[in-house]
């Protein structure tokens, strides 16, 4: 599978950062547009129909006024009211006549005049205030005006108008809407920016974070990523550094490993081939020495054999095809013939074997007898193999509470108090010079931990290294 190239990467970036902004800034810029349309709604009813408002109960108000004049009372009434109006400035008062011509004004200009705009119609037909908004017929500009008949004994006889300019509301309905648009408008570069600051402060690390990663993907592991956050970027950070750690231990420890494993498979096989050339080529000068020859190459074998075995176990455990036959077994019998077969064993090579148990007869376990048989003796071999030197192990049973437990005491030199917590990790062999896989004690755990137990190591008091197996007795 091709892997994705730095522009591919960056691409990927930018697509978050796209997302990112139009997920959080879309919503933004909905609701501040939603915001100002329901603000220039709010203007529009308090300007427009405010206005519109004021003027139609102006001219419904004046309309009630003359509703007690006749047609040739209207006129002259109209004319009077138009002579003493004092606000011609600001608003313009009209008095029509039932044709829709207008007979009097505060504006002389228009007088004589027939606007026939909807308003005035709606107050001839329809007896009714009406109001209208737009541009005069005349003049062109945009006006707000309102029309309320005057009604005498149920006949119209005329209609009083009222007309305003809205070029001033105009101007103020534009500037409170520039204000706003202004307003709505800082707040959204606000918004954008402090976004577009915030993702890049994610996107940024996160693409510097996934280049050193695709550089321990391509095999440089143990680089490390500079940390220049404390929060959930910082702890992607160090778990990143933490991985590539460990890859690189990994990486260090298997490589010693397969240089471990293949320094101590040459061993045998070269003492195995050497005996066997010589005996075969007749250079043996006595059956004692042909006796020695076959001696070293059996116990070679075996050593051989172990190992291999050992590694196939573990092979096992790291591809799920460990398993366990478990049955009904007395745990001192188990580890009673282990000792048994080691006893003599140690005795030729100078090391005493010290073996006792509790006053139980027998300590009742569900468990895998070659299993445990398994375990029992790669920790004697381990004893001999680095405490051997102490000339003495102890192995000792006795059942507390609901345990059985086992103890494996040698009298050598023990382990560096720094390197207790590693020697159940596989490969880990320590400062110790002893031959070797490494693993022997990881498959210890395993098995220990398959039963249900524990497996603990630590050095014991007055020297010597301490292996403490507990295992849950059968009730």
């Amino acid at each position: 599978m091709a892997k994705p190239t730095r522009l591919e990467d960056q691409v990927k970036i930018r697509g978050i950062r796209r997302r990112w902004l139009m997920n959080s800034v879309a919503i933004v810029l909905l609701i501040l547009t939603l915001a100002v349309g329901a603000f220039a709604a709010m203007l529009w009813s308090y300007y427009y129909d405010g206005t519109a408002d004021d003027l139609e109960r102006k001219a419904t108000s004046s309309a009630n006024g003359f509703r007690m004049y006749t047609r040739s009372d209207y006129r002259a009434a109209a004319q009077q009211t138009v002579n003493n109006y004092e606000d011609k400035s600001r608003l313009e008062l009209q008095f029509l006549d039932t044709t829709g011509a207008v007979l009097f004004s505060g504006n002389d200009l228009t007088a004589g005049s027939t606007p026939s705009t909807p308003d005035i119609q709606k107050a001839l037909n329809e007896r009714s205030a009406g109001r209208w908004g737009g541009r005069d017929p005349d003049t062109g500009e945009r006006i707000m005006a309102a029309s309320s008949p005057v009604i005498y004994q149920g006949d119209v006889v005329g209609v009083i108008r009222y007309v305003t300019s809205l070029s001033a509301i105009d101007r103020q309905f534009t500037f409170s809407m520039t204000v706003i648009a202004a307003i709505a408008l800082a707040i959204f570069a606000m918004v954008y920016f402090s976004n577009l600051y915030f993702v890049r402060s994610i996107v940024e690390p996160l693409a510097g974070i996934t280049e050193i990663a695709q550089v321990i993907a391509d095999g440089s592991y143990g680089v490390q990523i500079e940390k220049k956050f404390d929060d959930e970027i910082g702890e992607l950070t160090d778990a990143i550094n933490d991985m590539s750690m460990k890859i690189a231990q990994a990486e260090k420890t298997q490589s010693e490993f397969i240089s471990s494993v293949s320094h101590e498979l040459r061993t045998p096989l070269t003492a195995i081939t050497g005996w066997a050339e010589t005996i075969q080529n007749g250079e043996c000068r006595s059956a004692a020495d042909i006796r020695k020859g076959m001696s070293i190459i059996v116990s070679e074998s075996k050593r051989l054999g172990n190992m291999v075995e050992e590694l196939l176990e573990f092979s096992r455990i790291e591809d799920g095809r460990f398993t366990l036959s478990v049955e009904p077994l007395d745990l001192k019998a188990e580890l009673e013939d282990a000792v048994y077969t080691y006893t003599e064993f140690f005795g030729k090579e100078g090391i005493t074997l010290n073996y006792s148990d509790g006053p139980e007869e027998m300590i009742p376990i569900s468990g895998d007898p070659e299993r445990l048989r398994q375990v029992f003796c790669n920790l004697l071999d381990n004893a001999a193999k680095h405490g051997g030197a102490g000339k003495r192990i102890d192995v000792s049973l006795f059942q507390e509470g609901a345990e059985g437990v086992i103890r494996v005491r040698d009298y050598g030199p023990g382990a560096p108090q720094g390197e207790l917590p590693f020697l159940k990790n596989k490969f880990y062999k320590g400062s110790s010079k002893a031959r070797g896989s490494g693993i022997g004690l990881a498959v210890c755990e395993e098995i220990v931990t398959r039963h249900e137990g524990e497996l603990e190591v630590g050095n014991a008091e007055g020297g010597g290294f301490l292996v403490t197996i507990r295992l849950p007795v059968e009730n």
